[in-house]
């Protein structure tokens, strides 16, 4: 036999024998115990560029991931389609797929804009039903007012929106302020539960000089069941050419104040009631 060292100086007859054993289909091991090579380093030179026969491959969890991505991705899916379809990701679908041909736009940029802007009204109905669904779940769970808690959310709303004594300007006295017809509306219940009759109520509109005063001062006493000819003189609210006015819509009708003629005592209820849900809401020890 040979030794070791001829061997190693006659590499390429040894190449020969080991690219030839490779090819017949032996592992490395079987080839280094056939030709008596034990130095890893002389062993990878002498297979060099010589793929390991099949059987000696260790099977590939993914193989068959890849070979999925690369079908669908000839079909014309992009990444995104992939990854919901075979649920692994993008990166790993980017190394299988990356020498593939990129697919052809399915749609045109106007399509695809439309397709883009059908998809977000679908989303925004349903976040709107969605909203619609819980308000209207709320508004059930509350159910019909007593008389108590109609007094206690009147006090609150008084309290939130209702003009309030000062010690630099004494004011005891109703006066109520706001845009909101619901808002009203309930000022105008919580009043009626007070016994405080529609004479006792004086009513004045608060708008922009250019909306229509007389339409607003009619809705509004439409609303709180009155002939607009007791409605004090309008207050407009002046603006210049600089000034950006938001609230210019069909349904602007500016704010209603509404005034309750000899309400000092009245107002000392308020105030009291007031304090009394704050000291009421306090916790316990």
């Amino acid at each position: 036999m040979r030794s070791i060292h001829s061997k190693y100086a006659d590499f390429e007859h040894l190449r020969e024998q080991a690219v030839a054993l490779r090819r017949a289909g032996l592992s490395r091991r079987q080839i280094r115990d056939r030709m008596h090579v034990d130095n890893n380093d002389l062993l990878n030179r002498l297979l060099e560029g010589e793929p390991p026969p099949e059987w000696t491959k260790r099977p590939r969890a993914k193989d068959d991931l890849r070979e999925r991505a690369r079908e669908l991705r000839l079909k014309g899916l992009t990444y995104d389609q992939i990854q919901v379809e075979l649920g692994c990701s993008k990166s790993s679908i980017s190394l299988w797929v990356r020498d593939l041909p990129k697919p052809e736009p399915r749609y045109t940029e106007e399509e695809r804009r439309a397709r883009m802007n059908a998809g977000l009204a679908r989303l925004r109905m349903s976040r709107d039903q969605e909203r619609q669904e819980t308000k209207r779940l709320a508004r059930e769970a509350v159910g019909r007012l007593s008389d108590r808690e109609l007094f206690l959310a009147g006090v609150t709303l008084y309290w939130a929106e209702g003009a309030k004594d000062k010690p630099y300007s004494r004011r005891e006295s109703l006066q109520f302020i706001n845009s909101d017809p619901n808002v009203i509306t309930l000022y105008l219940r919580w009043l009626d539960l007070l016994e405080i009759p529609r004479e006792r109520l004086h009513f004045r509109v608060s708008i922009h000089e250019s909306a229509d005063v007389t339409e607003a001062e009619k809705f509004w006493a439409d609303l709180a069941g009155v002939d607009p000819q007791v409605f004090y003189k309008a207050t407009l609210k002046r603006h210049n050419a600089k000034t950006l006015r938001k609230n210019t819509a069909d349904a602007y009708r500016g704010c209603l104040i509404i005034y309750v003629t000899k309400s000092a005592e009245l107002y000392r209820r308020v105030e009291g009631a007031w304090y009394g849900i704050v000291l009421g809401a306090e916790r316990t020890a």
